[in-house]
């Protein structure tokens, strides 16, 4: 029997529309597209600063792209919702484009700068130029990214504030503590009873990992936030995590 969009507006969630669409299920797929361009557009807005025209601006096509992207690849198993989920990767996939556009734009004026200013005799400001440009673009993309950090520490009642407080000190510490995060993470289960519950099974973990009880309890609030960070469309954030060895 065919479904209706009625139904499946009234009578199934997003998620499971979501699984549906990802099943195969074209209807579904073009109705999620269609239902939540504003969605797609509101966030692609965030991103560039300015209205958005989803008739004629490349970033809306963009991110009605990243959206159909994220619908394919979203896991409900990650303790995120999809509409968070989305936002993550539509917003990855504008931020990457614009880079793109203006890293080609900005060196082919910088270029031109250079054939045209007899004074520049050094190329190597060009390349400075160039890296002072991507270190700008980067930086407002981790911003962005702890923005969003601080947006899902709210929902597990943790803040940024307070996970810089509760951060081991010592780097031996820390990667221990990232050691039981990581296991969280690999383990569907315990993942998800951690994103779901918003804290750790104490109990679970102690014959499982070479911590203690009272160190896993005293790190329990940066445990959790390094699993969030895992669980999540994070490249800087998981950097932090890649920077110490792990």
């Amino acid at each position: 029997m065919i479904r209706s969009l009625f139904y499946k507006k009234t009578d199934t969630s997003l998620n499971e529309q979501v699984t549906l669409a990802q099943a195969g299920d074209e209807e579904i797929r073009n109705h999620l597209l269609k239902q939540y361009q504003p969605f797609i557009a509101k966030n692609v807005s965030e991103v560039c600063k300015r209205y958005i025209d989803q008739n004629r601006d490349d970033e809306f096509s963009i991110g009605l792209m990243a959206f159909n992207e994220a619908i394919d690849s979203f896991s409900s198993s990650r303790g995120s919702s999809f509409l968070s989920f989305a936002r993550l990767v539509i917003k990855r996939k504008v931020i990457d484009f614009i880079r793109n556009e203006q890293r080609h734009l900005m060196a082919a004026s910088l270029d031109e700068d250079y054939e045209n200013d007899e004074q520049m005799e050094n190329p190597s400001e060009i390349t400075a130029a160039k890296e002072q440009y991507e270190r700008q673009t980067e930086a407002w993309y981790r911003r962005e990214e702890i923005k969003d950090f601080q947006i899902k520490l709210k929902q597990y009642k943790l803040s940024f504030k307070e996970l810089t407080d509760v951060s081991p000190q010592h780097r031996d510490a820390r990667e221990s503590a990232i050691r039981v995060a990581r296991l969280i993470y690999e383990d569907e289960a315990l993942r998800e009873k951690v994103l779901k519950k918003g804290r750790l099974p104490i109990k679970d973990l102690v014959d499982r990992v070479d911590v203690s009880k009272k160190t896993l309890e005293r790190n329990r609030k940066f445990i959790l936030a390094m699993v969030i960070i895992l669980s999540e469309e994070y490249v800087y954030l998981q950097d932090y995590i890649k920077g110490v060895g792990l």
